[in-house]
């Protein structure tokens, strides 16, 4: 159930979503909106987890800050472009993103389309 009221939360006590070695993503649903932290090694690729959605692409938009690293990104038109560390960033639905080093990043995004790639991702969507 989406949280409503007011909240700080450490981020080591939000809801684990993923944890495989050095990759952990956190997630949580606040009000109307979604958001993840995601902690990633290096080389991480997130096509994988992303197949079986439309295109195989992320469905959701996210806006977010790159805290540490940087995300590699391609996007649904075929442009590619890097989110570095200290950058806000708008993402579209339709990307595909990996890192080449250890990157930390959060990230909020609407309550529908984050739920149904964080379900697609967790095999929780029934």
């Amino acid at each position: 159930m989406p949280r409503t009221e007011p909240i700080n939360v450490p981020i080591e006590e939000m809801p684990v979503e993923v944890a495989d070695g050095d990759l952990v993503t956190r997630y949580a649903e606040w009000g109307d909106l979604a958001v993840r932290h995601l902690d990633l090694p290096a080389g991480t690729d997130l096509a994988p987890v992303l197949k079986g959605l439309p295109d195989d692409r992320c469905v959701s938009p996210h806006w977010g800050m790159i805290l540490e690293g940087a995300v590699h990104l391609e996007h649904a038109d075929g442009r590619r472009d890097v989110a570095h560390a200290g950058q806000a960033y708008f993402w579209p639905a339709g990307h595909l993103a990996w890192t080449e080093q250890r990157t930390v990043f959060f990230e909020v995004g609407p309550l529908a389309e984050m739920r149904h790639v964080h379900e697609h991702i967790t095999g929780d969507g029934g």
